[in-house]
């Protein structure tokens, strides 16, 4: 096994640590600006001059000028999120699964189409989606939002987990029919197992691309009935009209992060599980 001279070793040192630096200053800015005054703002300074969580209380106290619009959107983006990443995960497992399993006509065809939404641009087909949701009554409802995210989770998940698939071996299910599995448990039983990592990997990509739209959010809705956080924050307003915004947006910005910080973690520890139950000797 080679080792790093110590001159790599600073050099790789140093590459991570300005990654770090790169990646984490932005939302180092955002809290620091969270904790800002309103004169505090504009003061050219990163760390506040006087430190205050008045921001935080516009959004979370009762009483807040933001609070209601906040932890509206927030169950909303949770609510729906979760479950258009739950119905993705599932469909594509069994999309994926026949893809790379099973031998039929139009299979590639399958992956070219998904592949081909994924990469269509969202901004050409939210008019004619408004148009439709108002006529059949899904516009500004949860179902009218989870739908669209469909087509943004599906496709990459298919890809995803039809990748994961074709690297198990075909041997493993054979043995286990032979042992008198059905085909059903087969797959329950011993690809859905060795499948976890890419599974909980696609769903962590499949939330955070939920949980990130602005188009579809700011354009199908119009109260605080399925509106998500993306399309909230562009509707907070100052105490007054000459008041800035900017801290409470910083604020909420920070609080929809945790979420995402706990996501993370915890599917990190099924990958990790998955990745060492899943291992298979030769």
């Amino acid at each position: 096994m080679s080792t790093m001279s110590w001159p790599q070793r600073l050099g790789w040192i140093a590459i991570t640590v300005a990654v770090l630096v790169w990646s984490l200053f932005p939302v180092f800015s955002i809290l620091m600006t969270s904790f800002k005054t309103p004169g505090g703002l504009f003061s050219g300074t990163l760390l506040p001059e006087e430190w205050t969580w008045e921001n935080y209380g516009e959004i979370l106290a009762p009483g807040g000028g933001a609070q209601t619009l906040f932890l509206t959107s927030l169950r909303n983006s949770i609510g729906i999120s979760l479950i258009a990443t739950v119905i993705a995960v599932v469909l594509a497992t069994l999309c994926a699964y026949a893809i790379a399993r099973l031998d039929f006509p139009g299979k590639r065809m399958i992956l070219v189409t998904a592949l081909a939404v994924s990469v269509f641009p969202v901004v050409s087909i939210v008019t004619p989606l408004f148009n439709l949701w108002r006529t059949i009554g899904l516009y500004d409802t949860w179902l009218g939002l989870i739908i669209p995210y469909l087509s943004l989770t599906l496709p990459i998940s298919i890809w995803t987990l039809a990748a994961f698939f074709r690297q198990i071996p075909w041997e493993l299910e054979q043995a286990a029919q032979v042992d008198g599995a059905t085909p059903f448990e087969a797959f329950r039983k011993t690809v859905v197992p060795l499948a976890a990592p890419g599974v909980f990997t696609t769903a962590i990509i499949a939330f955070f691309i939920a949980w990130n739209d602005f188009v579809y959010g700011i354009s199908l809705t119009s109260t605080d009935a399925a509106r998500p956080v993306p399309a909230a924050l562009s509707f907070f307003t100052g105490a007054s009209q000459f008041e800035d915004p900017t801290g409470a947006i910083s604020a909420a910005a920070i609080v929809v992060t945790v979420p995402i910080v706990v996501v993370v973690v915890i599917f990190q520890r099924r990958i990790v599980s998955g990745l060492t139950q899943g291992a298979v000797k030769g």
